[in-house]
């Protein structure tokens, strides 16, 4: 039996993706390839991995423990080419989950430039404000800003992310302005969910839950809420300098600033990261070390 690594990685695309469509276009290929290389390996292995549903593809039972043992194998092939070529262009491809938030352009230079310095290099970038799911998604890591909730990531944090609470002054000259943590709960909150607030008295954290009608999964979105009076809302700086500057926005609440909220570099557990995650993290790193992107 003869199995090609080429074979074992487009099934465990195609098993990730759920279908051959959206692994061809993951992988950059026509669905013919794909299918037929789905062949060879049933036909090497002498057993089926796949069922063809009307929605794509599911694992048969043997399908899902083979998985395993591909991507593992896939994961070690990588590692190994890394070790023997530790230096010079990174080759393969790098696909990378950014917020939509910021992503375009405070994150989009730090890819373009890892692109240049590295032209055997494919990037792909899936902007979106909601949290893939890495593993099932196929992604190599994923960049997120801001808190992140308990997970079996691993993250490492990359550089700050500074924010403040804002309102129009339409707003505070209807409903007034919070003076304390307390007061804030009674206004109309702009959030992205069900989120607790992080707010600093000195050295002690105060956490607060707001409430308020108007939610989105989007800071710019936030943004233009807020400026429309609809409420008051914790913003990145990046967002809200050009609001504020203009008077558009105002700070509230400045005695109770949020803590500084981070930029991280997340990737799935139980693997080494690949040298591609390591040098896009070194980049980013250095990026933010020079305080352009998130410094207010």
């Amino acid at each position: 039996m003869s199995v090609d690594v080429e074979e074992l990685r487009t099934f465990v695309e195609v098993a990730d993706a759920g279908g051959v469509s959206p692994a061809a276009r993951r992988l950059g290929i026509a669905k013919s390839i794909v299918s037929r290389r789905l062949l060879r390996l049933e036909d090497d292995l002498g057993v089926q991995l796949l069922v063809r549903t009307t929605r794509g593809a599911a694992l048969t039972e043997a399908g899902v423990l083979f998985r395993e043992h591909a991507a593992r194998i896939c994961a070690e092939i990588d590692l190994a080419r890394e070790a023997i070529r530790p230096e010079g262009d990174l080759r393969g491809r790098l696909r990378v989950a950014v917020p939509l938030t910021f992503g375009p352009t405070h994150l989009a230079p730090v890819l373009a430039k890892l692109a240049r310095q590295h032209p055997l290099l494919q990037i792909h970038t899936a902007y979106s404000d909601r949290f893939v799911d890495l593993v099932a998604e196929g992604f190599d890591c994923a960049i997120r800003i801001g808190y992140l909730p308990d997970s079996n990531l691993i993250a490492r944090r990359v550089g700050p992310l500074y924010g403040k609470l804002v309102a129009s002054p339409d707003y505070i000259a209807t409903h007034g302005a919070p003076k304390t943590p307390d007061e804030l709960v009674a206004h109309q909150a702009l959030m992205q969910g069900t989120e607790t607030w992080q707010l600093m008295d000195g050295d002690r954290v105060i956490t607060v839950r707001p409430q308020g009608r108007f939610k989105a999964d989007n800071g710019s979105a936030l943004a233009v809420a807020a400026v429309a009076g609809l409420g008051i809302a914790w913003i990145p700086d990046g967002l809200t300098d050009d609001h504020v500057a203009s008077g558009a926005l105002l700070p509230v609440m400045t005695r109770y600033p949020p803590p500084a909220a981070g930029i991280y570099v997340i990737r799935p557990p139980g693997q080494h990261p690949t040298r591609k995650v390591r040098v896009l993290t070194e980049l980013l790193i250095e990026c933010f070390e020079q305080g352009t992107p998130t410094s207010g």
